[in-house]
């Protein structure tokens, strides 16, 4: 009987071991699963200095091009992570797509963009915020470049940790600026250029807000209110698809595919104008078999709109691809060219391996950290259904279509964002319309007060807060942080 309680003491005594065993594990396992996305950020950034170190091992200054090629590595995987939620967000947020189908589509359509339309040539110097002969020398150069490449990352990095999307062009433009002033001088920038730009922060998210919600009182007027929603939906949802279709050719002709072909934005107009009246004809008859038998109410509506949303998204993605690539590798390229060749350049051609590095970095940056400024921007903002994404995605490239139009340098980052805003505030102007008139048949008792009405608002206030103070800290916070980064470098070479 002694030896029997001896061995169950002993067989409980396992068991506790054990099971401390097992609760390390599964401890092991929490801790280490968020080090997972960051370990493989990791080996891809230094993939990217490796691939820089065998491609020029035989040529001068390789260390500081390996260095470079790391950091335009970092920002490519921050561009990916940060701006193309805005792209992503509202076809997840409206459930026209799953996370995983979005971050493919993404994925394909970003790198796919990136490559085939990123552009053999770009501005180097950001938009001329700085002449290249005011800042001096080959090394000062080099290390005002590695300041804005470094400085801009980290800042994309930081906005997508707080959960704010911010416009990665306008942290380039900031590092370029700060690291110009730090090596030259004030005199060295080009105030007119940055004050356009400062301006774009409030012209992009306005525009982009009154276009998606001007889109969005049309098919709440023509369509959600109408007695006979599917006929109204037969008649209208082929005239915007149409639209979208035209807008989007347009959008890809002037932006995504103008290293291709050189379009003028009266060519670009034409080409849409002309795929827009093929897709309405075209999808008349498919409108009208895909609403069939649908009961006439709002929820018959959405599937409408379900596929057109999902094109939308991978257009914004490819365009997005081709134009903000060189946010990533147009400092990285512009270091290359001064590395090899001693010469300080305005224009410079991206070689196809850092190329390469800013379309995988992209892709890869939104498969590890995407998914939550994806989920941010598509159901934290305010509630999508299909028909308020839509108008998000329209509003986006037809915005950057009149901003072209206007010449105003404007971020697709706030035109979405702003958008969804255009969307959510419509929602609560149109639904205290409604509450308005309804409260005249109603008894003073059942009419609600402030304090529900305020509770009922349909756009997280925090959200605005957040989201507008990143952007007009943006700029100067990269600038700053670039001097301060270019300062050092400079020491260190020094």
């Amino acid at each position: 009987m002694a030896q029997n309680d001896l061995e169950a003491r002993h067989l409980e005594t396992l068991d506790r071991d054990l099971g401390r065993f097992s609760n390390l594990e599964v401890a092991t396992g929490y801790i280490s699963r968020p080090l997972v996305a960051p370990g493989i950020a990791f080996v891809f950034i230094l993939l990217a200095g490796l691939v820089a170190a065998v491609l020029l091992g035989h040529s001068n200054n390789v260390m500081i091009v390996v260095v470079a090629a790391i950091f335009g590595a970092y920002m490519a995987l921050n561009i990916g992570a940060n701006d193309v939620a805005n792209n992503m967000g509202p076809a997840v947020g409206a459930n026209a797509l799953t996370m995983g189908g979005a971050i493919i589509i993404a994925a394909v359509f970003e790198s796919a963009g990136a490559l085939i339309a990123g552009g053999d040539v770009v501005t180097t110097i950001s938009r001329g915020i700085v002449a290249p002969e005011s800042i001096g020398t080959q090394a000062t150069f080099i290390w005002a470049m590695m300041a804005a490449l470094l400085s801009s990352a980290l800042w994309v990095n930081l906005a997508t940790w707080i959960g704010a999307p911010v416009s990665t062009t306008h942290s380039v433009v900031g590092g370029v600026m700060g690291a110009g002033i730090a090596a030259a001088g004030f005199g060295a920038v080009n105030w007119g250029n940055v004050t356009t730009i400062a301006a774009s922060w409030v012209i992009s998210p306005l525009l982009g807000g009154a276009i998606a919600a001007a889109f969005l009182w049309f098919i709440k007027s023509q369509i959600v209110y109408r007695d006979d929603k599917i006929a109204a939906a037969r008649l209208w949802v082929p005239v915007l698809v149409g639209i979208m279709a035209g807008t989007f050719s347009s959008y890809l002709a002037l932006k995504g595919l103008r290293q291709l072909i050189e379009v003028t934005l009266t060519g670009s107009l034409l080409i849409g104008l002309g795929i827009g009246i093929a897709t309405w004809l075209i999808m008349i008859p498919v409108i009208r078999r895909q609403s069939e038998g649908a009961e006439n109410r709002n929820k018959s509506l959405k599937p409408l709109f379900g596929i057109p949303l999902v094109v939308s998204a991978a257009m914004l993605s490819f365009a997005h691809g081709a134009n903000d690539v060189a946010n990533a590798v147009g400092p990285l390229a512009a270091i290359v060219e001064a590395a090899q060749s001693g010469a300080v350049t305005e224009n410079v051609s991206i070689p196809l391996w850092v190329m390469l590095i800013g379309a995988f970095g992209i892709s890869f940056g939104l498969f590890l950290f995407g998914p939550k400024l994806i989920r941010m921007v598509g159901s934290q903002i305010t509630k999508l259904n299909p028909m308020r994404a839509f108008c998000v995605a329209l509003s986006a490239a037809l915005t950057v279509i009149v901003a072209s139009g206007m010449g105003l340098p404007v971020s697709s980052t706030h035109i979405a964002v702003g958008a969804i805003f255009g969307v959510g505030f419509f929602r609560e102007w149109d639904a205290e319309r409604r509450l308005r008139k309804a409260r005249v048949a109603m008894p003073v008792e059942d009419q609600l007060g402030p304090e529900e009405r305020r509770r009922r608002k349909l756009v997280r206030r925090t959200h605005v807060t957040t989201i507008a103070t990143a952007w007009v800290v943006t700029l100067p916070a990269a600038a700053v942080l670039s001097a301060i980064i270019f300062l050092g470098l400079n020491a260190i070479s020094g």
